[in-house]
């Protein structure tokens, strides 16, 4: 039942206009990590939660991410200046996370969230081992080169206001 559900929807996701999603930015593929795996990147700012059609932005994550969880991959999450208008609620993420088959939950290798500690703790146990909380941008460059990380301004320059502008380098002495 679960997996014709999500066939159903995979099918739409392929047909259906999803530009209104897709427009808005806040969910794309920018580059991959060090070990050569893709990385999604979510802007929670750019979510409109309150404003979406919440049923395209389910179809566009499918469209988005069927073809990338087939293999290994990683999600850098972005709660940078997010407000409570950007924060869906728990129902809805329950029901996408239920939706979603096995393999998205197994060949996720690591979440990476920056700025915000609230998120994981909410987390379902299959992938609570793979989140990594991290403090700012630049410890994201241990695990994926900047040039493969495709990120708003906004979020460097509000990084840059809290870390600093001295970036950790990975490998040097700090």
């Amino acid at each position: 039942m679960k997996k014709a559900r999500y066939e159903r929807l995979l099918r739409r996701a392929k047909t259906e206009d999803l530009t209104e999603v897709s427009g808005i930015g806040c969910l794309y593929q920018s580059g991959v990590d060090r070990l050569g795996r893709p990385v999604v990147v979510f802007v929670g700012k750019w979510f409109p939660f309150n404003k979406i059609n919440l049923d395209k932005a389910l179809l566009y994550l499918i469209m988005l991410l069927d073809p990338i969880v087939k293999g290994d991959y990683v999600i850098a999450y972005f709660h940078t200046l997010t407000s409570n208008s950007n924060y869906p609620s728990f129902s809805w993420l329950k029901d996408v996370y239920n939706v979603l088959p096995y393999k998205y939950k197994k060949n996720l290798k690591a979440f990476y969230i920056m700025m915000t500690w609230w998120f994981t703790t909410f987390m379902a146990p299959a992938i609570k081992q793979k989140v990594h909380s991290l403090p700012g941008v630049e410890y994201l460059y241990t695990v994926m080169s900047p040039d493969q990380l495709e990120i708003p301004a906004f979020i460097t320059e509000y990084d840059m206001t809290i870390n600093g502008i001295r970036y950790f380098q990975p490998g040097a002495p700090t």
